[in-house]
């Protein structure tokens, strides 16, 4: 299960996030082609979109389930307008797909519901009966997931079939890495303008630390970060002084976070180095629940700018050549309860904590456990995972797996896929190959390239259809204004 987003086809995972917000969807039927000028409040349409409209109603059920999964809403009364503009956007393309002939046939999508049945364990006749349960009818389950599918082919399409990434790039990306490791210096970019987009290549050293650990231990943690931060200033390569310090104490971790916008940092990161120049370390250390930070900002540059000039683009330019890295890869194993409706983060929790107390006192085994109630694909393993390279998994389930000693088990876990419980099983040391390094550069170049392509897509799309607001403010029970 390389990196959870691989975990399984993407229908799937469509499928699964549709069985748990269908009861926001129940109105938000496709409209067959309308006049403008016969356009009434009565359905209450809270924007026309094209030949298409979008009701108050399917606002109103959205709102209704990202606030039965616990997501806290901001109170600034923006969050119709950002809703009505992820429905029009979704609307768009499922006109588009349309037209462009993309289809899913009646054979794919109960080949599909059935992936989604076998994944929740449960029979196609018992999931129809969890769907209409649910709020809904089976055939309306159908024509939402039809249409998901659809975008989705659609997407994968116009966007990620598109994406080029050449040799040069890879070996770019290589060369910038190994400059790190041996402490050539790194070009910078030039600066975004006052009020441009910019994105912001971080680095970060990471001590890890329990958050139920005693004062002394936060403590020591702390000082360790405190002695890093003030060496980090020095004339010291930041990446080579975190694979000094990761020499020392395997369970610090050192990484470099690529380029990304601020939206797509962690907030107690941007935030720490909001007014931090290119090149240098954060004023302080960074707290998080995980541990503590150091950070320092590589490089800034305008949103879509190329990468800065290469010096060591030629072999005579004094690039050091790609080797292979050492590295510790983990053998680790974990219970997995996926975020859905009917499940809240408490019940997570309390249902893994109890699992975890069951091996402890030897009542039960972890392996056990994990074929009968993990709902990930590595649950007939017995929620074994294999040997994890850093990188392969998400950062919250990798952070929490490294501060594991052989045979520990963590407590219960957040992450973008739901809650898990893990368990380490054993480490080694390895190389991270030259191919390896191809795979990862040739992987993290395509998500950045995919970011900033997809984005673009977007703006087109929008920019190209023909969008009137009507009324967004009104929940559909309100009398329009």
């Amino acid at each position: 299960m390389k990196r959870f987003k691989q975990m399984s086809v993407h229908a799937i995972f469509i499928g699964i996030g549709l069985f748990a917000n269908v009861a926001f969807a129940q109105d938000s039927a496709k409209a067959n082609a309308i006049a403008e000028s016969k356009i009434r409040n009565i359905d209450g349409v809270a924007a026309v979109v094209n030949t298409g409209y979008v009701t108050r109603k399917e606002i109103d059920d959205r709102i209704a389930a990202l606030k039965k999964q616990g997501v806290k809403l901001p109170e600034d009364g923006t969050v119709r307008k950002t809703i009505l503009d992820r429905l029009i956007l979704e609307k768009i393309q499922l006109q588009n797909a349309e037209q462009e002939g993309v289809v899913v046939s009646n054979k794919e999508l109960d080949k599909i519901i059935g992936d989604i049945a076998a994944k929740n364990k449960l029979s196609v006749a018992e999931f129809k009966a969890k769907v209409t349960a649910s709020g809904t009818t089976f055939e309306r389950y159908k024509q939402l997931l039809r249409d998901d599918v659809m975008i989705t082919r659609y997407r994968e399409r116009e966007v990620e079939a598109k994406l080029k990434i050449s040799d040069a790039e890879i070996d770019n990306f290589i060369a910038e890495r190994t400059r790190a490791i041996s402490g050539a210096g790194t070009p910078r970019s030039a600066p975004a303008a006052k009020g441009e987009p910019e994105e912001i290549n971080l680095a970060q050293i990471f001590i890890p630390v329990d958050a139920g650990a005693g004062a002394g231990a936060q403590a020591e943690a702390k000082k360790k970060a405190d002695a890093l931060l003030k060496d980090a200033r020095g004339d010291v390569d930041f990446m080579q002084l975190g694979a000094m310090a990761a020499k020392d104490n395997p369970k610090i971790k050192f990484q470099e976070l690529g380029y990304r916008t601020p939206d797509r940092l962690p907030q107690l990161f941007y935030e720490a180095v909001r007014n931090t120049g290119g090149g240098q370390v954060a004023n302080t250390v960074v707290k998080s629940p995980a541990g503590y930070h150091v950070l320092k900002v590589l490089d800034r540059r305008a949103t879509g700018a190329s990468a800065p000039p290469q010096q060591a683009s030629t072999p005579d330019a004094g690039s050091p050549a790609p080797q292979n890295i050492p590295i510790t890869q983990t053998l680790s194993r974990h219970i997995l309860l996926r975020s859905r409706a009917g499940l809240s983060d408490q019940d997570a929790e309390r249902r893994l904590q109890g699992y975890r107390d069951q091996v402890r006192v030897k009542t039960a085994d972890f392996a056990e456990l994990a074929k009968k109630y993990s709902e990930d694909g590595s649950a007939p393993n017995g929620g074994e995972l294999g040997w994890m390279s850093p990188g392969d998994l998400v950062p919250e389930f990798e952070q929490a797996m490294n501060r594991l000693q052989i045979g520990e088990i963590s407590n219960p876990v957040k992450t973008e896929f739901g809650w898990h419980l893990i368990q380490v099983l054993e480490r080694r040391e390895g190389q991270l190959t030259v191919e390896k390094q191809r795979q990862f550069a040739r992987a993290a170049i395509r998500e950045r390239k995919f970011d900033q392509a997809y984005q673009e897509w977007m703006r087109e799309l929008r920019d190209n259809a023909t969008v009137k607001i009507l009324n967004v403010e009104d929940e559909a029970s309100s009398a329009p204004r």
